[in-house]
């Protein structure tokens, strides 16, 4: 078998889910690149380090991509910003023809408000890319919990979507490494990670570092990253009095944000419902956080099961947020449990390697039966 995934560039995001498909089909496994990335994200360590040995690129070596990305046995069709470079529906018209499963990948349509729908040039657009596939050899990977409504909007892929999302590297410890991870000078290490822009809400972690501070807790914040409100969040650390409280690394590499997360017991995720994934949830639970998140982000609802491996709140309410933080802070016996369940989620289910067996599995029963049959849970599982 054959699988070929197609999307914009390779990223820290996919390249496990990628690894793992080229370790089961080895050269059946390709990753064309139709773009270079750009310089912002390979300075924040978006590139990974070299090429894998699976990708290939569609500016180098157009001829070779276009012609895999036709005879694959499956093709995945992740995003594609410039339609100049790649009309990925002729791709698809092409191997529906000769009776090729093709997914498309996808994030939310609407993220600002389902009330764009109502746009003619939209639908017309979204008719052209999605709905006259919906009787067709096409399946949708949804990137998020809220991509079903919106496709169920546009009348898409009825009874052909599933639930997918971004994978990072998963990190396996031994339970003697796994206790030895977190801090133990006695305060709450708290993180906070990510573009210091107005969607991902970085004030709150200001707000709430506030309120912990004049409930004399005991604790330290750590915020992980850089952007276009990083002065003025530093500047109200400042002006509140609370330098000593909090650890600003500006834009940092991956692997040591994982390794901030690993140190800190509870992770602060709260993206508003623009974040259309959020992978720094997978990232936090595989390092044992209890995370307290958004629900109004993607990969929210998909990985966190409210009170059980993680903690949500709702419509941006900060006072529902700064609730549980604080009930966290003050019962640190159920933050362990929180973090060492968010961790369980992350090794045992929502991870590459067993998103690349779901997605391989799915593809050969369906080209030895003709048959969808998703997962019971996890990835590939029905998205509604």
């Amino acid at each position: 078998m054959t699988i070929t995934f197609v999307s914009n560039y390779i990223n820290h995001h996919q390249i496990p889910f990628s690894d793992a498909c080229y370790r089961e089909l080895g050269e059946g496994y390709c990753f064309i690149q139709t773009e270079p990335m750009e310089e912002e994200r390979l300075a924040m360590g978006w590139g990974g380090g070299g090429r894998p040995p699976y990708v290939r690129c569609l500016y180098e070596e157009e001829e070779i991509c276009r012609k895999r990305m036709l005879e694959s046995d499956i093709a995945i069709f992740g995003w594609i910003s410039r339609e100049d470079l790649l009309d990925v529906t002729d791709i698809i018209d092409k191997r529906e023809k000769s009776g090729k499963l093709s997914f498309r990948l996808s994030e939310r349509l609407y993220r600002e408000g389902q009330w764009k729908a109502v746009s003619p040039r939209g639908l017309w657009k979204k008719y052209k890319d999605h709905t006259r596939f919906r009787n067709k050899q096409v399946c949708l990977l949804c990137a998020g919990a809220y991509v079903a409504s919106d496709f169920h909007i546009v009348r898409s892929y009825p009874g052909k979507m599933l639930k997918f999302g971004y994978f990072p590297e998963t990190k396996r410890y031994t339970e003697e490494e796994f206790q030895s991870l977190k801090e133990k000078d006695g305060r709450v290490h708290i993180v906070w990670a990510g573009r210091f822009m107005p969607l991902k809400h970085p004030e709150y972690a200001v707000r709430i570092g506030e309120e912990l501070e004049k409930a004399g807790e005991s604790f330290h914040i750590h915020m992980a990253g850089g952007g276009e409100l990083e002065a003025e969040i530093k500047g109200q650390v400042r002006k509140k009095g609370l330098e000593e409280r909090f650890s600003f690394y500006g834009y940092t590499e991956p692997g040591k944000v994982r390794h901030i997360m690993e140190k800190c017991h509870i992770h602060l995720f709260t993206s508003n419902r623009l974040e259309g994934w959020g992978a720094v949830v997978n990232e936090a639970m595989n390092s044992g956080c209890a995370v307290v998140a958004s629900g109004e982000a993607g990969a929210v609802p998909f990985l966190i099961e409210n009170g059980k491996n993680g903690l949500i709140y709702h419509k941006d309410s900060y006072e529902e947020f700064a609730g549980l933080v604080k009930g966290l802070v003050s019962d640190k016996g159920r933050m362990e449990k929180l973090g060492e369940a968010a961790y369980e989620t992350i090794t045992g289910m929502w991870n590459a390697e067993h998103a690349a067996e779901e997605l391989i599995r799915f593809c050969r029963e369906w080209m030895e039966s003709g048959r969808i049959l998703p997962a019971q849970e996890g990835p590939l599982s029905p998205c509604k």
